[in-house]
């Protein structure tokens, strides 16, 4: 076993489109290797920056995310002289694998961010977005409001004002 801890650099586009980690920036890792029989376990904790905007008012955000990260990487098949052996399994396909006894964690890294990614994400949770009527910031001005009237009741706008006809009968 050996326990790793490292910082690298972000690789472009991870995240979503309304946020993610900006390409360039750290990422702190702090990992444990472990040797199974099967090839290589992969365990630990990741921690990012990322920026994006508000899905309600599109201010800017900027948050740190830690993930956690598990993988088991797979040693390739090989024959009795110890050469590789190229497997069409279709499950061979979905474990990743140590390659000259190295691991890649960027595709570990970018599946296990991009799920942990909120998918609508916000400034504050009692964001109050955006106006639907004229796009003003809700936040700016709490007592933003339009005068709407539903198109189907606008038609019995016009009887305010004028003369109703009453029950009463008149005296004479």
């Amino acid at each position: 076993m050996r326990e790793v801890s490292f910082s690298a650099p972000a690789p472009a586009e991870i995240g979503i489109m309304s946020i993610g980690v900006p390409e360039g920036s750290g990422i702190e890792c702090d990992v444990r290797l472990e040797s199974v029989i099967e090839g290589v376990l992969v365990s630990g904790t990741a921690r990012v920056r990322l920026e994006g905007e508000c899905s309600r008012c599109l201010d800017p955000i900027s948050d740190e995310l830690e993930v956690d990260l598990q993988e088991l990487y797979v040693y390739p098949e090989t024959d009795a002289r110890g050469r590789p052996v190229r497997s069409d399994d279709d499950e061979d396909d979905e474990q990743r694998h140590v390659v000259d006894d190295h691991v890649d964690l960027e595709p570990l890294l970018r599946d296990a961010v991009v799920l942990d990614l909120p998918l609508a994400p916000v400034c504050r949770d009692d964001c109050p977005g955006l106006c639907p009527q004229c796009g003003a910031r809700l936040a700016d001005d709490p007592e933003h409001h339009h005068d709407v009237i539903d198109p189907r009741w606008a038609a019995l706008g016009g009887l305010i004002g004028t003369d109703a006809p009453t029950d009463e009968k008149e005296e004479g």
